[in-house]
């Protein structure tokens, strides 16, 4: 989600939405149906498949399983899903050019059931991947945990981008501040704004009942990016590779509730089950 369709969130949706325990179970079920979605897609992130067929593949898994995907005719976007490889940030479309050996791609699916919004992304190597690819996943995948641990009630979404930002920093690596993380539940985009940098103390106090997505986008090179002719796919300006995972978490009154953890236990690559 880019900054500025997340400031035009914030004044359409008013105060931040609080949400009980029945929203809770809701956004398990959904945030649980499409990390399954992305389980059902590691033994295709090989290469020869082409990211128009995991396109196809989510569509299939999400009507089999009575739900939508939110991406498909939204804004225009015709996809179920958003496949971003090497050096594109995010908003990657599908199409019929097939992965190749030593790609790395961030597959990003919203389902939506019951009315709710189950919103994760998650990177596959493609084949043997080189050291320095490995190493972009493994800090990526540590951002977003390191976010995940900020999040407490009476701490602010400036304390999740401190933390994000203060790792990723310190391992040479750089954040991408162009897009952000995003509240939601049964609205797609919604407050408050999760920022992946920044000071703690800045931004809204998290309170319980708060959902929102944490979609750290992480860069070997230098944070800049740019949106291409297509209005969707960003990519780095300087060509070097991007990364990023995405969970949905609630706010809880000790801590935060993660509803897009892998029913598989397939968390970070390679994705050995356990």
């Amino acid at each position: 989600m880019s900054n500025v369709e997340a400031t035009r969130s914030l004044t359409r949706d008013g105060a931040i939405k609080l949400h009980g325990r029945e929203a809770f179970a809701a956004m398990h079920k959904a945030g649980r149906l499409a990390a399954a979605a992305l389980d059902m897609l590691v033994p295709y992130a090989v290469p020869g498949t082409t990211t128009e067929r995991i396109d196809e593949l989510i569509l299939e898994f999400a009507l089999d399983n009575g739900a939508i995907p939110a991406t498909l005719n939204y804004r225009g976007y015709r996809h179920s899903t958003c496949t971003s490889i090497n050096h594109v940030v995010c908003h990657g479309m599908p199409n019929a050019k097939p992965l190749r050996e030593g790609d790395i791609v961030n597959i990003d699916v919203t389902l939506i059931v019951d009315g709710w919004h189950g919103d994760t992304s998650r990177m596959y190597g493609v084949g043997e991947i080189s050291r320095r690819a490995e190493r972009l996943l493994a800090v990526t995948y540590e951002a977003l945990q390191r976010g995940i641990a900020a999040v407490q009630p009476g701490h602010t979404t400036g304390h999740i981008g401190a933390a994000i930002q203060r790792y990723a920093e310190a391992e040479r690596c750089s954040v991408v501040e162009d897009f952000c993380g995003h509240g939601l539940g049964q609205v797609f985009h919604d407050r408050p704004n999760i920022l992946h940098y920044g000071r703690e103390g800045d931004g809204p106090v998290l309170k319980p009942g708060m959902i929102f997505t944490i979609e750290p986008m992480i860069n070997l090179g230098k944070k800049d990016v740019k949106v291409l002719a297509d209005g969707w796919t960003a990519v780095t300006r300087d060509r070097e590779l991007s990364a990023q995972f995405e969970h949905t978490v609630g706010v809880t009154e000790t801590g935060c509730e993660i509803f897009t953890l892998s029913p598989a236990g397939f968390h970070h690559p390679p994705y050995n089950a356990g």
